[in-house]
C-alpha cells in the first residue's frame, strides 16, 4: 500500500454514503477488520470530518442524494490529501464516470454490490498492473446501452427529462430502464 501522509491514522476510513443502512453495515464490517470508521452522508459532512481527523482511506458513493456529487467529494478529498486512498462505489457504473473518478484522485472504482474484501483489495491495488487477465468476453449491447444512458445522465446532472430528450427516448421509457438497472 502507498505510504500515508504523516498525520494520517493508518487504519482510519472515511465512508461517504447517503444510504444509512448500507453505510452502517459496511462501516461495521470495516470496524471488525480493525479500521476506525467515520461516516458522512455528503461532501459537506466529509469536509467537516477532515477538520478533526486525518483518514488514510475513503470510500465514496458516486451518487449522493441532493446536490452532493461523489465526484465532487473525490476531488475535495484528493485536494485535501493527495496520498489518501479513495475507492468510489457505484450502482450506476460507466466508463465515463470511472475515468473521471480516477482523474479526480480515486485509486479504484468498483460497481455495487461490492463487499469489504473487494474494497480492501482495491486499496491494496493502487498502481496499475500489466499482469491482469484479459477476458475474451465482448461487451453486450445492453452494457453499451447502459453506459451511454449513464454518460448522458451524468452530462445532464441526472435530469431524467433532459437525458431522455438527448437519448431520443420517452421519459417514462428511460425511467423504466433505470428502474430495471437499479443495483442497490
Amino acid at each position: 500500500m502507498s505510504e500515508l501522509y504523516e498525520n494520517a491514522e493508518p487504519r482510519m476510513l472515511l465512508l461517504v454514503e447517503d444510504d444509512e443502512a448500507f453505510a452502517r453495515t459496511l462501516g461495521r464490517s470495516f470496524e471488525r477488520r480493525g479500521y476506525r470508521v467515520l461516516l458522512a452522508a455528503n461532501v459537506d459532512e466529509a469536509s467537516a470530518m477532515l477538520v478533526d481527523h486525518a483518514p488514510g482511506y475513503a470510500v465514496v458513493d458516486l451518487k449522493l442524494k441532493g446536490t452532493s456529487s461523489g465526484l465532487a467529494c473525490v476531488q475535495m478529498l484528493h485536494q485535501h490529501d493527495a496520498a489518501m486512498l479513495i475507492v468510489v462505489l457505484t450502482g450506476f457504473a460507466s466508463i465515463n464516470t470511472a475515468v473521471e473518478a480516477i482523474k479526480l484522485g480515486a485509486c479504484q472504482y468498483l460497481a455495487k454490490p461490492s463487499n469489504t474484501d473487494d474494497i480492501e483489495a482495491a486499496f491494496g491495488h493502487v498502481a496499475g498492473a500489466v499482469e491482469l487477465e484479459m477476458t475474451n468476453r465482448s461487451t453486450s449491447i445492453k452494457t453499451l446501452e447502459w453506459e451511454r444512458i449513464h454518460a448522458v445522465l451524468a452530462e445532464t446532472d441526472f435530469n431524467i427529462s433532459e437525458a431522455a430528450r438527448r437519448l431520443g427516448l420517452h421519459r417514462r421509457t428511460l425511467a423504466r430502464k433505470l428502474e430495471k438497472q437499479r443495483v442497490k
